[in-house]
């Protein structure tokens, strides 16, 4: 294991858990979170689920040992408030991190659910050093030292072993590897707790796309056969996946759009579901997911 954490004492309760108010809720929460997130429990002394909840929280806050906040807003002593984040049931949960809301649920949850939200929280703000061991692996896959960012992402997952990033990161190491079986036998043996993060559903989506590859025709003649005739859709998503299997993804999507424009009912749908597994894939911020999203969006409303 990586020596990543760090030994120190754990916040006494009172400074974790806090009854807030809409006098406090500027220190308790926005100020507070500039140093660690911090999470608001909206909630109300008649709401049963709220009870329900309430005390798994405060449990998953104080094992966190400081690496989160919680505070606790009563919506009926702070109406106000609640109305200004938009409370329109209970319990309603937000999280905030540098001054903004950037996380959140409605309902009673698990205690399993309830600690993957507080552990991609932490992500958020550094993990003992864990999230910076995440980044040094995530570095080294881009660089194509696959072997080496697997070695990185199992030692995190020695300290974490439900760290989402981590466990993802691994699976995409193997991808990169050409494992493919082993990737998607890890995959399948996620803890139910990171199952649907988005971290896995990418990798799940990245492994979808590396078996396309492994059987992607020639692009050469897959163009040459779409310039010949517009309408053969299945030369055109032939097409899409071998651009994708070789890099080009932005012009595989641009083929996969113009399929969509053309029959998107075509093979029950399969531009569009391609062009999700694409987007799934790619990172959230990247610019190729954002306008290709932006654009099926245009045409699926049109």
């Amino acid at each position: 294991m990586l020596g990543l954490g760090e030994n120190f004492a754990p916040p006494a309760a009172s400074d974790l858990i806090k009854e807030g108010t809409e006098a406090s809720f500027m220190a308790d929460v926005i100020e507070a979170s500039r140093e660690v997130p911090v999470i608001v429990d909206f909630w109300a002394t008649w709401c049963g689920p709220c009870k329900q909840l309430g005390p798994n929280l405060e449990a998953a806050v104080t094992a966190a040992k400081g690496k989160v906040k919680l505070v606790k807003i009563d919506v009926d002593r702070n109406q106000a408030i609640a109305a200004q984040m938009r409370v329109q049931s209970i319990p309603t949960v937000y999280a905030f991190w540098q001054g903004q809301p950037v996380d959140g649920f409605q309902g009673a949850l698990p205690a399993s659910q309830i600690k993957a939200f507080i552990d991609k929280l932490t992500g958020l703000a550094g993990d003992g050093g864990l999230a910076d061991a995440i980044a040094a692996a995530e570095e080294m896959l881009a660089e194509g030292a696959a072997a080496d960012a697997a070695e990185t992402f199992a030692a995190i997952l020695g300290e974490d072993p439900e760290n989402a990033p981590a466990y993802a990161g691994l699976a995409r190491a193997h991808i990169a590897a050409g494992d493919l079986d082993q990737a998607e036998a890890f995959l399948n043996g996620a803890p139910a707790a990171l199952a649907r993060t988005k971290e896995i559903e990418a990798a799940r989506a990245q492994l979808e796309l590396a078996r396309q590859a492994a059987n992607a025709g020639p692009e050469a003649e897959l163009r040459a056969a779409v310039e010949a005739d517009p309408a053969n859709h299945q030369a055109r998503f032939d097409l899409a996946v071998a651009l994708n299997a070789s890099g080009k993804v932005d012009e595989a999507v641009d083929q996969l759009l113009e399929l969509f424009r053309r029959d998107r009912e075509w093979n029950d749908g399969a531009a569009k579901a391609q062009l999700t597994t694409i987007f799934d894939a790619l990172k959230p911020q990247d610019p190729v997911a954002l306008k290709g999203r932006r654009r099926l969006s245009s045409m699926i409303f049109a």
